[in-house]
């Protein structure tokens, strides 16, 4: 647990069973948190060998930057309600892989990962933001995320849309107040990029077509629509808009926006691929949902055997858009492709 973020026990409205639940599933072995080092939050250095990368204490490292600068850009205000809800979500832990993606791409072009810390946030703000609407009831009805009683299952439907709007609104007032030492064009430009991300062009309009598509068939294109919009949009902003912040060239930006498609796309097929293979306690969230549904998903359609080449092929294209780039700073982003790719949770 990340020093200064205490997770809320039994708030008002959540029932004893679903705590109980939650409780099982924080003492499972798959979801307990490694400690994190003392290493300075400020300033967190850690050495990057292309050959010997320490992707662990790396992404420990990044989580715990990130972590305290949510903290500190969520304070607790009124009404009360509100913030707890949108603190409960935001700090309840989670890989971070999009404000670690944002990061490694602003270090990649040799920008100054300080500069790109609100965006890293912002990142995880929209994302989280996106959990608590797919949790309620009309949209994937699922009581648990993160090992955690989902947002509404706590605070009740009305508080989690509202406090899931919120926190859309605020990713993007963050970055504008926040963001500082980089020029106000470039800013600007991040603030494009994530709203085309999020909106009808991507995450909004990956989900309207998920939902319509339930209960029935529908084939690789629809599901590759699906995927490329609900999920990797956000991740593809993520890297783009760290690579911004950095300073990169537009030749620079559309390589990393190759490479953020492509691992984009292949982590939702590992998410299908963990759905059916993993239980709910290793997940930290209900197994087998799209099963219940009667979603199509990559192994519904092709078998998991498929599944995995498919996803082990994309990362591999992901991986070679690094070409040309610093093999050392590049370690990073190929670590993060390699993770998305082989994860199991």
């Amino acid at each position: 647990m990340v020093r200064g973020i205490t997770p809320l026990s039994g708030p008002k409205g959540c029932s004893s069973s679903v705590l109980r639940q939650s409780a099982a599933f924080r003492t499972a072995p798959a979801l307990r948190m490694k400690p994190v080092s003392a290493a300075s939050v400020e300033k967190v250095e850690v050495a990057v060998d292309a050959e010997s990368f320490e992707f662990n204490t790396y992404m420990m490292s990044r989580a715990k930057m990130v972590n305290k600068a949510l903290d500190e850009s969520l304070p607790m205000a009124r009404p009360e309600v509100l913030l707890e809800s949108m603190r409960y979500s935001l700090l309840a832990g989670g890989k971070r892989v999009r404000p670690a993606l944002c990061l490694a791409a602003c270090e990649l072009v040799g920008g100054d990962i300080e500069a790109a810390v609100p965006t890293a946030c912002a990142m995880e703000m929209v994302h989280t933001m996106s959990l608590i609407h797919d949790d309620l009831p009309c949209m994937d009805n699922d009581d648990f995320r993160r090992g955690s009683p989902t947002n509404h299952k706590v605070y009740g439907d009305d508080i989690a849309v509202l406090s899931g709007d919120a926190m859309l609104s605020y990713a993007f007032e963050h970055i504008a107040r926040s963001t500082k030492g980089v020029a106000p064009e470039r800013t600007l430009r991040v603030i494009m990029e994530l709203g085309r991300a999020v909106g009808a062009e991507g995450l909004v309009a990956g989900q309207v077509v998920d939902i319509k598509s339930e209960n029935q068939e529908v084939g690789l294109d629809v599901l590759e629509y699906i995927h490329h919009h609900k999920t990797a949009a956000l991740l593809e902003a993520s890297v783009v808009c760290g690579a911004i912040v950095g300073g990169a060239d537009d030749v620079a930006i559309e390589k990393l926006r190759k490479y953020a498609l492509n691992i984009g796309l292949a982590f939702q097929v590992v998410d299908d691929i963990l759905d059916v293979t993993q239980t709910t306690e290793q997940l930290g969230k209900t197994a087998a949902k799209d099963l219940a549904v009667n979603k199509s998903t990559y192994p519904k359609l092709l078998g998991i055997e498929k599944s995995q080449e498919i996803a082990d092929n994309l990362i591999k294209d992901a991986i070679a858009q690094l070409d040309g780039f610093d093999p050392v700073r590049a370690a990073p982003l190929v670590a993060l492709a390699k993770f998305i790719g082989y994860r199991q949770n």
